[in-house]
């Protein structure tokens, strides 16, 4: 089995940090196809690093989908714990502009199974990466 690609950190902030006016304001223009795809799939490859495992999926469609948090392995069929969203949110997730809990109320980020909301617990992954901010603490 190959292994997972893993991102480069200081690539992944500045992914990220590139798209800030947009997360920021959603009435600015959206940033191009690939960069966007970029920043939600070397976030999501960290958060695999971060909390590896395969008992949750974390879905970002169309760009990535990734398996993380330990516990029961997942390997066929729909995965029993799923996270779902869209970039936008995603990166808002990862940036601390949202959380798990307002994301889930509003709509736009599903979980299901027991095990998804644990996501929660490693979010925001580029706490201040909208800031210049570099600290980044470790989950709780």
């Amino acid at each position: 089995m190959a292994a997972r690609r893993t991102a480069d950190p200081a690539k992944t902030r500045a992914a990220v940090a590139a798209l800030a006016p947009w997360l920021r304001d959603e009435n600015t223009t959206a940033p191009a196809r690939t960069e966007l795809a970029e920043a939600v799939r070397l976030t999501a490859r960290t958060l695999a690093a971060d909390a590896p495992g395969a008992s949750v999926e974390v879905r970002v469609p169309p760009f990535v989908a990734v398996q993380c948090i330990e516990g029961p392995r997942h390997t066929r069929g729909t995965p029993p714990n799923v996270v779902e969203t869209d970039a936008r949110t995603w990166l808002g997730l990862v940036t601390g502009l949202l959380t798990v809990d307002d994301a889930v109320a509003t709509g736009r980020l599903t979980l299901s199974g027991a095990r998804a909301g644990e996501v929660a617990a490693w979010l925001p992954l580029l706490p201040g990466v909208l800031s210049g901010s570099t600290d980044t603490p470790a989950p709780s």
